[in-house]
């Protein structure tokens, strides 16, 4: 399966082992409850599904390489212990606690969160002297003799053999006691969480020409080539970086990131390409709607990879912008309700509840934080709440006149100011729409447009929001699905080399 389709998985076994019955005890017995053993390539994704589900379910996450693990870290430390039997003293062999175990309870201590999951990484690789020990905790959630708490949801995941030679392949009394989950890499998949994360659109259009370049293994006479979706992702934020330097991506760097050389050879061709498009087409221009008449001839008159990379760079544009838009109203919406219930207070009271608004989101913020339990875009949202009330507090400290009144305002300037940006995102999706009709008609390029603004949720979410005359007309014009499998094959028969 795909990581995506794992991540459901995962997420839909975990929240049953985490239902309760009437009396508040777990429906599925801890000694039923199979630990999840994802196997899968390095750099899919593995990692990163385990910090979405736990920000999802609003639970915590304690994270191990258990590469890392000697049997006495794992373990814990013997010490001697003495203790009385039948009237006579012993010397006993105890353990310390397990530095794992020992992990999940600062968690819990640290974040008042008493559900997570613990996430073994790397789970068939553990040293010759823990393995006779992986057994006991596979079935028993236990090191030692210490055990995991209840509550706390065992996943593991390792990489097949053949990318890795300190495997140790687990045996049938093992597996037995697993949830085995094969994992591919998978494009599509990973393009969405590309959008999500704003990796770069030269990354993401290049690989909408060269599939087959998303996810390498290879072995030559030099070792293994390798091309990973993290080595692409990792490229992405450095390429943002030197940009922002003025600095030039040369195939040094990039070979840095994506470890094979044809694949290096031809991104770093396209990236050149991609910013001479980039110059030329001014995009901004193209959105505000001050282009000419020459740069739609250009682009209809261009070859189709290039007019893709055209619709990837403005697509993209758009999409953060619109991304912003959405980010601001979510931010806005939350803010509602706790501001309403200022309405009608006394001004002391109206002080001492801001006061208190903000010590409980900068709360909110830490715990979640320390439990492994905050996306980047709820931690950016929180952080924003936190900041108007932070902000809120100091003009009401500071004002005269009405309390509630100064807090209002601020409010209401934030929500004209969502008004006036909404405006200008819903224009720039008008002028894409008339750039791409006077250039391309309903060709293949207004099938991208509609599909992209149609797939990924902010714009989808943007769209029902804010509307868009020119979505309406095109979504009843467009077949679709019909068109879709031709654009595939065109797509696939480029050829950049």
């Amino acid at each position: 399966m795909n990581i995506q389709e794992a991540k459901n998985y995962i997420k839909d076994s975990i929240r049953m082992y985490l239902k309760k019955n009437e009396f508040g005890e777990y429906r599925v017995p801890v000694v039923r409850q199979r630990p999840i053993f994802l196997l899968g390539a390095p750099g899919i994704g593995k990692t990163a599904i385990m910090e979405q589900i736990a920000q999802e379910l609003s639970i915590a996450l304690v994270s191990y390489s258990m590469t890392h693990h000697t049997r006495q870290s794992a373990l814990g430390l013997p010490f001697i212990e003495k203790k009385e039997y039948g009237g006579k003293e012993y010397a006993i062999s105890e353990y310390t606690m397990s530095e794992i175990i020992a992990s999940i309870y600062e968690t819990m201590e640290e974040s008042g969160v008493n559900e997570g999951i613990l996430f073994l990484d790397e789970i068939n690789c553990v040293s010759e002297t823990l393995a006779p020990s992986m057994l006991q905790f596979l079935q028993y959630k236990t090191f030692g003799r210490h055990s995991v708490p209840e509550g706390w949801v065992i996943v593991t995941a390792g990489n097949p053999p053949e990318f890795n030679k300190s495997v140790r392949e687990f045996d049938v009394v093992t597996m037995d006691r697993l949830k085995l989950i094969e994992v591919e890499a998978d494009l599509k998949t990973w393009k969405n969480y590309a959008t999500e994360r704003g990796i770069h659109p030269a990354i993401t259009n290049y690989l909408d020409i060269k599939k087959e370049h998303f996810y390498l293994m290879e072995m030559t006479t030099k070792g293994r080539n390798y091309v990973t979706a993290r080595g692409w992702e990792d490229l992405s934020q450095i390429l943002y970086l030197y940009e922002e330097e003025g600095k030039q991506a040369e195939e040094s760097l990039i070979e840095q990131y994506i470890r094979n050389d044809k694949v290096v050879r031809e991104f770093a061709a396209y990236y050149e390409l991609y910013n001479k498009y980039k110059r030329d087409y001014r995009i901004e221009e193209i959105l505000t709607g001050e282009y000419n008449k020459e740069s739609t001839e250009r682009a209809g008159n261009a070859k189709f990879d290039e007019r893709l990379s055209l619709m990837g760079m403005l697509l993209d544009r758009l999409q953060n912008d619109i991304k912003e838009v959405m980010e601001e109203a979510e931010y806005l919406k939350e803010l509602r309700a706790p501001l309403a219930s200022l309405k009608g207070n006394d001004d002391d009271v109206i002080q001492t509840n801001l006061a208190t608004l903000l010590d409980a989101r900068r709360k909110l913020i830490e715990t979640k934080s320390r439990a492994g339990a905050l996306s980047d875009s709820e931690r950016k949202k929180h952080l924003r709440i936190a900041r108007f009330f932070e902000e809120a507090l100091k003009a009401v400290n500071n004002g005269t006149g009405d309390k509630f009144g100064i807090v209002k305002n601020k409010y209401d300037g934030n929500v004209n100011g969502l008004k006036e940006t909404s405006a200008k995102v819903k224009a720039e999706l008008h002028n894409l729409f008339a750039f791409v009709e006077e250039a391309f008609g309903n060709d293949n390029e207004m099938l991208i447009l509609m599909t992209e603004l149609t797939v990924h949720t902010k714009s989808s979410q943007f769209i029902a929001t804010f509307g868009s005359e020119d979505y309406s007309k095109h979504n009843k014009e467009l077949m679709l699905t019909e068109r879709s499998a031709d654009l595939k094959e065109e797509i696939a028969a480029l050829n950049l080399e």
